[in-house]
């Protein structure tokens, strides 16, 4: 079979990248991490990132672990509600719910319009599987989700709300937790020092604006936005789910563990009332 080229600076080489972190993760340390649709799409595409080196095997570790973590908290969610929706939120071409289907699970996967069209090329709509283009900043995606309280959802977001100005992401948890009672949304974030380091290569004025944008310093800030937030908790972003691996190595696993326990790297979970 020909393999798709992707085109340098296209939409679709961006997509791919969480992904080349994830296929590379799995050649280095195999056992650790399963994604059959990452390899399945990585066969089927020509595509060179070119990266090598240290940097290349922090971002495999990141990228696959951060899918590791955000799907334990959904694969929890779901022994509960089994047939709950799982809201895959800026999905890209993201995998996750592959990994926790239990045969019963909804999912709706939500993304810009360009990137929802290179989803359904290469990866399409599966059996229980909507993909919905939208802003998530337009709430009326909520009305697309079918949604039954008895029936639960849980919402995951992984590496989307570093971009988001911190009323908009307000805005977003605030509404989605008067409009979904009973759900879970879990994501991924960092402290304001760490999202200053992440968007310095975007933006030009990084010192005058980074105020503005998402960060997660004090967990007591998040908590106060609703009364209907039943819980908030924050784990470590790569210590936090399961112990690191040893063939990461003792400089690597060093670094993890600092990054964790300096906040830099979080998993939040929030829960609805």
């Amino acid at each position: 079979m020909e393999k798709k080229k992707i085109e340098k600076g296209s939409v679709q080489e961006t997509l791919l990248l969480p992904l080349y972190g994830r296929k590379r993760a799995m050649e280095m340390y195999p056992g650790n991490f399963n994604d059959l649709d990452c390899q399945r799409i990585y066969n089927e595409v020509e595509i060179d990132y070119n990266r090598k080196g240290i940097m290349e095997k922090i971002g495999a570790i990141m990228a696959a672990t951060r899918q590791y973590d955000l799907a334990y908290v959904c694969r929890s969610y779901l022994k509960d509600h089994p047939r709950a929706c799982v809201v895959n939120l800026g999905c890209g071409l993201d995998t996750t719910f592959s990994q926790v289907d239990n045969g019963q699970a909804r999912a709706y996967n939500l993304d810009f319009p360009d990137a929802i069209a290179v989803r359904n090329e290469l990866l399409g709509e599966r059996e229980r599987e909507t993909n919905i283009a939208c802003d998530l900043n337009d709430l009326s995606w909520f009305d697309k989700i079918d949604f039954h309280p008895e029936d639960g959802i849980v919402f995951f977001a992984s590496g989307v709300f570093y971009y988001f100005k911190t009323e908009q992401v307000k805005t977003l948890f605030t509404a989605m937790a008067e409009h979904f009672p009973g759900g879970k949304l879990v994501f991924d974030a960092t402290k304001k020092k760490g999202l200053k380091n992440m968007l310095k290569t975007w933006l030009k004025d990084c010192d005058d604006n980074i105020g503005v944008y998402f960060s997660v310093d004090e967990l007591s800030e998040l908590k106060s936005w609703s009364s209907s937030f039943s819980s908030v908790i924050r784990k470590g972003y790569l210590t936090g789910y399961r112990p690191l691996d040893k063939r990461y190595g003792f400089v690597l696993n060093t670094v993890f563990k600092h990054l964790d326990k300096s906040c830099m790297c979080q998993i939040i979970e929030i829960e609805f009332k």
